[in-house]
């Protein structure tokens, strides 16, 4: 049966929302269109050279803490130690990120961004940067601080330690 033939109450369609209202189907799905649009144009800068979203992660965490170990990369990412070194391989070879052995510990394996790291860290996240100030611009000072606050207490209480190491809370007011 052709498409155009289709008889479909569009009332069915749209009313899915409406069947779970226990559910915040709506902010659920504000977020997945949010961050589909935050990752889109770093992404497309990605795949230019050939990296995922994995790579990203990792130039993110390691430009955000120079000298990272990977154990605490590993930490943060939470991804087997196979997939952070076939990425993190990728992103030695090709002069974005360097390893160095720990001066107390030489099995200690030390992260640093190089300059090519760092000036693509800037590149990707200058879009994102513009995206999150464009919206922020739209909303006064105590929603801006609610929206942070609301990402905290979207991370697991575990995992909240760590947003205090990487520095990612200190401009909340509270």
């Amino acid at each position: 049966m052709p498409a155009q033939s289709i008889n479909v109450n569009m009332a069915d369609v749209n009313s899915a929302i409406y069947d779970f209202p226990e559910m915040p189907i709506d902010v659920m799905g504000l977020f997945f269109f949010a961050y589909r649009d935050f990752v889109r144009d770093a992404d497309a800068l990605l795949e230019t050279q050939g990296f995922g979203r994995a790579h990203h992660r990792v130039i993110y965490f390691v430009n955000l803490r120079p000298g990272m170990t990977v154990a605490d990369l590993l930490d943060i990412l939470r991804i087997t130690k196979q997939s952070l070194a076939r990425v993190l391989r990728q992103l030695i070879d090709n002069g974005y990120v360097a390893q160095k052995h720990g001066d107390t510990d030489r099995r200690q394996r030390l992260l640093f961004p190089t300059e090519k790291g760092r000036d693509f860290f800037e590149v990707l996240s200058a879009t994102q940067a513009r995206r999150i100030e464009a919206a922020f611009s739209a909303l006064p000072e105590e929603v801006r601080e609610a929206v942070k606050t609301f990402f905290i207490e979207m991370t697991e209480p575990s995992d909240r330690h760590l947003l205090k190491t990487l520095r990612l809370d200190d401009h909340l007011s509270s």
